[in-house]
């Protein structure tokens, strides 16, 4: 079975960086074969802005997930190794406000919203949490139904 990757983008590490579990959760998971065809492993959105925002080689990232399978910590620490033994503390705080801060086209909002049978009364704007919404319904649709 491949999986749908239950990690929000809402969700740091110890690090403190958003995004970077979900990350290394869809990364190990397309590494190995398993992660849903609805998901990339490492896509254009939040995955490339942590990437990007600290400073990380995406090919490097990923072959270093491939090729060690880390755990969590052991994925924070490579991180930390690449940048030298501590992330850029402004750099993560604008990281972390461009994430939560992220909010959906008006037609994605409206789908994602209609999939999952709420109103679209405006309270529901960010992505983070319009994302939550997509990969809860793609579970119950996919595993559970």
């Amino acid at each position: 079975m491949k999986l749908i990757p239950m990690i929000s983008s809402g969700i740091a590490g110890p690090l403190g960086v958003l995004h970077l579990p979900r990350l290394w959760q869809k990364a190990s998971l397309a590494a190995v074969g398993r992660l849903h065809d609805d998901y990339p492993g490492c896509g254009k959105g939040y995955d490339n802005m942590v990437l990007e925002g600290l400073g990380l080689d995406r090919e490097a990232f990923l072959t270093f997930i491939k090729d060690k399978k880390p755990t969590y910590p052991e994925c924070e620490a490579w991180v930390l190794s690449q940048k030298g033994g501590a992330l850029d503390a402004e750099a993560v705080r604008k990281l972390n406000g461009a994430i939560a801060g992220y909010i959906h086209d008006d037609a994605t909002r409206k789908a994602i919203l209609a999939e999952s049978n709420i109103e679209d009364t405006g309270a529901i704007k960010d992505a983070v949490n319009l994302n939550n919404l997509d990969d809860w319904k793609a579970f119950h649709r996919d595993v559970l139904a």
